[in-house]
């Protein structure tokens, strides 16, 4: 983007960001503003909208996420309980330290003013980017779990439990804390409310210190670098595994002419991995252009600006990663008939209970 292109649109999300003057500048202005630009207001103005309503459904879909897991009700494994409780509480307390702490203060910036004199930035970014990176890596985990239940009979009895699970997603935590501890040092503890991967003041010499950049380049490929690469390769070789084991129980158990019985076994499998890979593509497909911009804009403050990618891409990558810690919910009533029983359950119970308070 240009020096003039930048200044008008600093112009744009510095004035008055209210959003009726922001939708009516768009409007009056839309014919004559360049193609980034009209992308980046239109986005600018859905933001006004979409972070409020994604923080009203997130907090309570994950609550309802936690509740209904946690009652073991829903014909899941204890470990494989565990993982997908750790998930929810994880993604609500994204919502919470990113979505509600963090985007929504930076699109209402005129209202939270009060924000920029709180001396806690350095360590709201700490909490912020270890709950996210729980976030992921818990997903990976899960992953990991559902790979060895399946293809890694052997060690399915040793691994797959309640207390392995316990004990994953306790040294998950504690390490993803002592990861992000480097950004209590390299932050200000001062509010930025710039929609940038930073929200917090940072000072030039951090900016172009190839220390801070290696440190942090190395923080974007452990997240979510890595786990996009785990993900996609435990799926495949489970994928692989799932298709010759099938081909191998056809062969044993149906007859060599009429209709096959059903085998509850594959059956379960075909759930299983129905699921895992539900919720291994959302994680995907949400976070790939949050990583490529973090990346992108770490590189571009280091020198290397002969590729450019437009500013809107970065409100797009916080847009699709603030949905990966809500959709949880609905994937698993899509893919689980117990999830969904406990859900209809869980919906009627207030006017049950309102029904036999009437009746006394």
């Amino acid at each position: 983007m240009d020096r003039n292109l930048k200044t008008v649109h600093w112009n744009i999300t510095t004035m008055d960001r209210s959003f009726i003057l922001l939708f009516n500048y768009l409007v009056a202005n839309y014919d004559r503003l360049p193609l980034e630009l009209r992308i980046s207001g239109v986005l600018q103005t859905i933001e006004y909208l979409y972070y409020p309503l994604l923080a009203a459904v997130g907090v309570p879909v994950n609550l309802v996420t936690i509740v209904i897991l946690s009652r073991g009700k829903c014909g899941l494994s204890k470990c494989v309980t565990r993982y997908l409780v750790a998930m929810a509480v994880a993604d609500l307390l994204v919502v919470i330290l990113d979505l509600i702490l963090r985007h929504i203060p930076v699109v209402y910036w005129w209202q939270f003013q009060f924000v920029r004199s709180l001396p806690v930035c350095n360590i709201h970014a700490v909490l912020l980017y270890a709950v996210t990176d729980c976030s992921v890596w818990f997903t990976v985990t899960f992953t990991f779990d559902r790979f060895m239940a399946i293809c890694c009979q052997k060690l399915k009895t040793k691994y797959c439990t309640k207390k392995t699970a316990a004990v994953v997603l306790g040294t998950v935590t504690v390490l993803s804390g002592l990861k992000n501890i480097f950004w209590y040092f390299m932050l200000n503890r001062w509010y930025l409310l710039v929609n940038v991967p930073w929200f917090c003041v940072v000072s030039v010499a951090v900016l172009y210190s190839p220390v801070w950049t290696a440190i942090e380049f190395l923080h974007n490929i452990l997240t979510p670098g890595v786990p996009f690469v785990l993900i996609l390769l435990l799926n495949a070789v489970t994928v692989r595994h799932i298709l010759v084991a099938s081909r191998a129980r056809r062969r044993l158990r149906g007859p060599s002419s009429g209709e096959r019985p059903r085998d509850p076994e594959m059956a379960s499998r075909k759930k299983s991995i129905i699921s895992l890979f539900v919720i291994s593509g959302n994680f995907i497909l949400l976070w790939a252009v949050f990583m490529l911009y973090s990346i992108y804009y770490r590189m571009w403050w280091f020198g290397y600006k002969s590729v450019n990618i437009p500013d809107y891409v970065s409100a797009l990558g916080f847009m699709l990663q603030m949905l990966s810690c809500c959709t949880n919910t609905g994937i698993y009533a899509v893919t689980q008939a117990k999830f969904r029983v406990q859900l209809k359950n869980l919906a009627k119970y207030p006017f049950t209970v309102l029904v036999k308070f009437i009746k006394r």
